[in-house]
């Protein structure tokens, strides 16, 4: 190869990597316009019209009632997203990421989904470059209250807000009984653990412990009905309280699902804290979470670190390393003794304590 075919190969080298560096740049600026398309979507109920065969955009636009060639753009829009195709001029069928947004699939996210694209979530982002001077959440500046004091202003949120809860933690609830010993225990106690979800997958794999589920009533509204199909109710005791108040006495192994992550460190001892008065000296503490590590891998999913950003924002709390947890538990009065990574894709781990 000649000098000058070698620079036109470095030239032609560096060309794609800069188009790939922009093309990554652009994905990013256009990330809240593609969040907006979704919502929308779901609003509308595109997903659940098109259902599982195919259909047109002027008839989905005539079963919505929406303007027929605005509804052709946001389907194409949706497919240049991925979530559905366009096999012939103007007709449209789901993806399999499509799929998972309709109503009736199995596995479904979309509460999930439209609690995520919802303005009530989103409102507070607009305000990010305050919480990053401040260290402040911008959701009670919006709101006028924090958010789970919105969630109780506004009761006919709270089921959608579980259900997506229930929907974010099914497949961590699928891995977590198959990755560590459940059965030694007799009682286990899922602190703040809303409809059942998580709880239920370890007593269906592990028959011998029974269980408590323990969140506040508006957290607990879908919990019977949940525990019933499962054929669980017999198993399973429901108390109603709050974790910064108290914690049930009885239980030999306390599982913390996606709680710690809501509140800051002063608030996580106080529940810790509550925990240790009740959990006998043989116990156990599960605290199940993303655990980050201590600088930021080149292939790790950037979701946590978007979820703490979440937290900040919307909630006050925080995602936390390995050191953050050992240092909380010392508050909370126990020792952090292992943590065990779920496997991939799932990024969350388990944190086990002892009361010290």
């Amino acid at each position: 190869m000649t000098a000058h075919h070698e620079q036109v190969a470095d030239n032609s080298r560096g060309a794609t990597a800069d188009w790939q560096a922009r093309k990554a740049v652009s994905r990013l600026v256009l990330g809240q316009m593609a969040t907006q398309a979704l919502g929308t979507a779901l609003r509308l109920g595109v997903f659940d019209r098109i259902g599982t065969g195919e259909l047109r955009a002027e008839a989905l636009a005539g079963s919505l009632g929406t303007h027929p060639r605005a509804t052709l753009r946001l389907l194409r829009a949706l497919a240049g997203l991925q979530l559905l195709s366009e096999p012939e001029p103007g007709a449209f069928r789901t993806t399999a990421a499509g799929d998972v947004l309709r109503a009736d699939a199995p596995g479904t996210m979309v509460a999930m989904a439209r609690m995520f694209t919802d303005p009530v979530m989103l409102r507070g982002w607009d305000l990010l470059d305050e919480s990053v001077r401040t260290g402040e959440t911008t959701f009670d500046t919006v709101f006028g209250t924090d958010f789970f004091g919105h969630l109780r202003e506004h009761p006919e949120l709270s089921p959608a807000f579980n259900e997506a809860m229930s929907q974010g933690t099914r497949l961590t609830a699928e891995t977590v009984p198959h990755h560590y010993d459940f059965g030694r225990f007799q009682r286990l106690v899922d602190i703040g653990g809303g409809d059942g979800t998580l709880l239920a997958s370890i007593l269906r794999a592990h028959q011998e412990p029974r269980g408590v589920l323990f969140d506040t009533a508006e957290g607990l509204a879908q919990a019977p009905r949940r525990l019933a199909r499962e054929g669980l109710d017999g198993r399973v005791t429901l108390e109603t309280g709050d974790f910064f108040a108290s914690a049930p006495a009885g239980g030999d192994l306390y599982l913390l699902k996606s709680i710690i992550h809501d509140w800051d460190d002063a608030r996580c001892a106080v529940i810790l804290r509550h925990i240790r008065d009740v959990i006998p000296d043989h116990g156990s503490l599960l605290i199940v979470e993303p655990v980050l590590p201590a600088t930021v891998p080149a292939d790790r999913p950037d979701n946590v670190y978007l979820s703490d950003l979440n937290m900040l924002v919307n909630v006050g709390g925080r995602e936390r390393t390995a050191d953050d947890f050992a240092a909380l538990c010392t508050a909370g009065g126990f020792a952090l003794r292992n943590v065990t990574p779920l496997p991939a894709p799932n990024t969350f781990q388990i944190a086990e304590a002892s009361p010290a």
